[in-house]
């Protein structure tokens, strides 16, 4: 049955729970934290790479352009815009992660402190 009340994710975006499956699965995920260095220090994805939303255009070379990347903020807004800038920029595996650390945290999924 389909619920009316539960947002379904857009295309380009994945939920926390579809993050944890893919790893579990062995996929090869880009867990990019485009947040900053404070708030990552407080808490992130363990084998996420941060690299703050304002540098993300002078350091597109460092990230893979052969591995989904899974964009992360900490409700989705700013990897919102950091998923666009990468697609923009060539990039075409790119998702956003859905309501960012916030769901993360609240689908009670690890998180290095």
């Amino acid at each position: 049955m389909f619920n009316f009340f539960r947002a379904q994710p857009k295309q380009d975006e994945i939920t926390p729970v579809e993050v944890q499956q893919r790893l579990a699965q062995g996929e090869r995920l880009y867990l990019l934290d485009v947040r900053e260095r404070e708030e990552y220090a407080e808490a992130h994805i363990a084998d996420s790479v941060l690299i703050p939303l304002g540098q993300l255009s002078r350091k597109l070379s460092s990230i893979p352009k052969d591995a989904t990347i899974i964009a992360i903020c900490r409700s989705g807004n700013r990897s919102g815009v950091a998923a666009d800038l990468l697609r923009r920029a060539g990039y075409s595996n790119v998702l956003n992660l859905r309501g960012g650390i916030i769901a993360w945290a609240r689908a009670g999924l690890p998180l290095v402190m």
